[in-house]
């Protein structure tokens, strides 16, 4: 297969999350945060070239809120989005934030999430972009289950502030695999996690867990996410006083 189809067909699931979860609509002001990686460098691409020919208006800038951490070449991602032709913000984390404290990835997460609605606020964004796709979200539903007894997920679509500002995720539709061809066929810059947590986390665990379920069925990723729209109340237990 070819860059341009990959590209085509990945673009064409992004396209249905969209309109499925009505997530964007006329006049929107777009915050896509990019962090560097396969996930969120493919989104911009597609991202960018969807707003050629898709019936309504809207603006993406993208986002890099820069944590401060040495294994990022910012350098690069910078030139790459340049490359990109798109408006561009360099953010920095909120004050109080010290990346050579004893963090985890909850605090990376909330951090730079905290960086993103505050520029939302302050530039009038509608929109905050997250490049999760269908492994985030059924990993973060395993998560939940296994660690926190409790049975939620990230969403596609996602309200806050009554309704003044939402977060989107239109990679909802895309395995990770599909990702990682596309940004290799695409020569994207990709910048690799070197993060000291990346390969001892809960997410790593679950990771290799749904890795290992696939081998006896091709389908559980799929199972898994369609599983958050099919819940069988009559089969749930009830909270009882």
């Amino acid at each position: 297969m070819t860059p341009e189809r990959l590209t085509y067909f990945t673009s064409k699931k992004v396209g249905k999350a969209i309109w499925d979860y009505q997530m964007l609509k006329e006049g929107d002001k777009v915050l896509m945060a990019v962090s560097g990686g396969k996930d969120s460098l493919c989104l911009l691409r597609i991202m960018k070239e969807r707003i050629k020919f898709v019936p309504i208006y809207y603006e993406v800038t993208a986002c890099y809120v820069d944590m401060g951490f040495e294994w990022v070449n910012k350098d690069s991602l910078v030139r790459h989005l340049e490359n990109e032709g798109l408006p561009y913000i360099i953010a920095q984390p909120p004050s109080g934030w010290n990346n050579k404290g004893d963090y985890n990835c909850f605090w990376c997460s909330w951090n730079r999430r905290k960086s993103l609605f505050n520029l939302a606020h302050e530039k009038g964004f509608t929109k905050i972009v997250f490049a999760h796709h269908m492994d985030d979200i059924i990993e973060t539903m395993l998560l939940n289950l296994f660690f926190n007894g409790e049975i939620c997920t990230m969403t596609p679509y996602q309200e806050l502030f009554e309704g003044r500002l939402a977060i989107i995720r239109p990679l909802a539709y895309v395995e990770e695999v599909e990702l990682a061809r596309l940004a290799s066929m695409l020569s994207l810059p990709v910048v690799s996690s070197l993060c000291p947590n990346s390969m001892t986390s809960k997410r790593t665990l679950v990771k290799n867990m749904v890795r290992e379920l696939k081998k006896h069925n091709k389908n559980v990723k799929k199972n898994i996410f369609r599983s958050v729209k099919r819940v069988r109340h009559e089969y749930l237990l009830e909270h009882t006083v």
